[in-house]
């Protein structure tokens, strides 16, 4: 008996990777509870493990007493000296072995439930930890099956789901394939650790340049940033700490090496690899790559970046059904709108001649105000005093002008548009009401062929 519990606890443990005082502990509380179905839920049970018999022993714990007022919890000062320990005191909690022989079928069999479900307990807390670290890792499994439209995937010690929104559109995987995927969450639930995998995340193909670029998994290359459109394209945005080392030519490697096995992984994914930079409109240029770019407007309030590039780049900038300022506008973080040459300077011209219309101001305030963000009077006019006076060259008494002209030309210009609109639609009105009252013309009238005029 005691060889075999001993090798037992000592498999479980190498099998499991479960502590053997985690067993052993399981092993007590199993006996525990079976000893008091047996013997009384009012009893005091305790229960220790002697490796050198390899049982778990069983005992009864009384407290001495003067009086016993429970006898499965009490027991006289005179019995406890005589049967158990004859220094015995009064306040002294004593144990006593209980005999194990009369164990029941089904006192047994109930111990020997609690002891697998403690086990599959400790096993589920060990999986969880072991996973839960790490979570943003790559790991590598085998397809076991498909359920529905998701992917389970067996991780050795136990299975992860491939969610259907987390997989490549295109990619198709048959079961018993290898497939590598990003850990996005490990949550434990009642059926124990839920592992969800992921082929889309950007993660993925940053943990994905880790493995093949050596200066990014010594720190000496970072990724700041990654944005993917699964399957077709993705950006990622590296800086290197050491200057003598080129982020972006690290990550190529030589002859196109190290991003080529990143693309064979991603299953043809194409990448752009961004030279990552601190200021922000020289990052979203970089990030519009392979486009140039003409001029950037920033609006910081809005968060926005108005591009402006030459007619031929704008489809290149754009990118096909929109992709390449995707990509770049979630790898910087700013809303970006793209715009051609011609078109701005079309916008330009309009915004001119909207502005200096308004009395007072010429063409030089005018470029003022459009270089401070201004594209027409309405917009001048919904501005307020402290928004004028912040602009560049206009002064206080400028400003006041401008503020009371801007608003005065903007409303007698709607209102002559609701005069004019007023004035169409009364003679639209007009129209259609002598159109009913027109009398019927010659050509609204038939011959009668039968009684001709005489």
């Amino acid at each position: 008996m005691q060889q075999d519990l001993n090798r037992v606890i000592e498999q479980v443990s190498k099998e499991k990777g479960i502590d053997k005082a985690i067993l052993i502990s399981a092993l007590e509380n199993a006996m525990v509870s079976a000893a008091k179905k047996t013997f009384g839920h009012q009893k005091k049970i305790e229960a220790q493990y002697n490796p050198e018999i390899g049982e778990v022993e069983l005992f009864e714990a009384k407290l001495v007493v003067e009086e016993v007022k429970d006898s499965s919890v009490e027991i006289t000062l005179q019995e406890a000296q005589e049967k158990l320990d004859p220094d015995a005191e009064v306040g002294d909690e004593l144990l006593s072995k209980l005999d194990t022989s009369s164990f029941g079928r089904i006192a047994a069999q109930a111990a020997k439930q609690n002891i697998v479900q403690r086990v599959r307990d400790a096993e589920r807390e060990i999986i969880y930890n072991e996973f839960k670290g790490r979570e943003g890792q790559l790991v590598n499994g085998i397809v076991q099956r498909f359920e529905k439209k998701n992917i389970i995937v067996n991780l050795g010690r136990t299975d992860a789901i491939l969610p259907e929104k987390e997989q490549v559109p295109r990619e198709r995987y048959r079961q018993g394939d290898r497939i590598r995927a990003y850990i996005v969450s490990v949550e434990m639930t009642s059926r124990g650790p839920q592992i969800v995998l992921s082929r889309t995340h950007p993660g993925m193909l940053a943990k994905l340049f880790e493995q093949e670029v050596p200066e990014i998994y010594e720190g000496i290359v970072e990724v700041k940033g990654a944005a993917r459109e699964p399957g077709g394209r993705a950006k990622i945005a590296v800086s290197s700490r050491d200057p003598d080392v080129d982020p972006v030519g690290s990550c190529v490697g030589m002859k196109g090496t190290r991003v080529q096995a990143v693309v064979q992984e991603l299953r043809g994914e194409k990448i752009d690899i961004v030279h990552w930079t601190a200021d922000q409109a020289e990052y979203v240029c970089r990030a519009l790559a392979p486009a140039k770019v003409s001029k950037i407007i920033i609006d910081d309030e809005g968060h926005n970046m108005e591009v402006v590039v030459p007619d031929d780049q704008l489809s290149l900038a754009i990118g096909k059904k929109g992709q390449n300022v995707r990509l770049a506008s979630r790898l910087a973080g700013w809303r970006i709108d793209v715009r051609s040459e011609s078109e701005a300077d079309e916008e330009t011209r309009r915004a001119r001649i909207s502005l200096g219309a308004v009395p007072g101001i010429n063409d030089m305030v005018a470029e003022l105000l459009y270089q401070s963000g201004f594209k027409s009077a309405e917009e001048l006019a919904e501005a307020d005093l402290e928004t004028i006076l912040d602009v560049d060259g206009i002064g206080p008494e400028k400003a006041e002008v401008i503020y009371k002209a801007s608003r005065e030309y903007v409303a007698e210009k709607r209102r002559k548009e609701e005069e004019q609109k007023a004035l169409a639609q009364a003679a639209a009105e007009a129209a259609a009401q002598a159109a009913t009252e027109a009398p019927a013309t010659e050509g609204d009238v038939t011959e009668d062929k039968d009684h001709p005029e005489a």
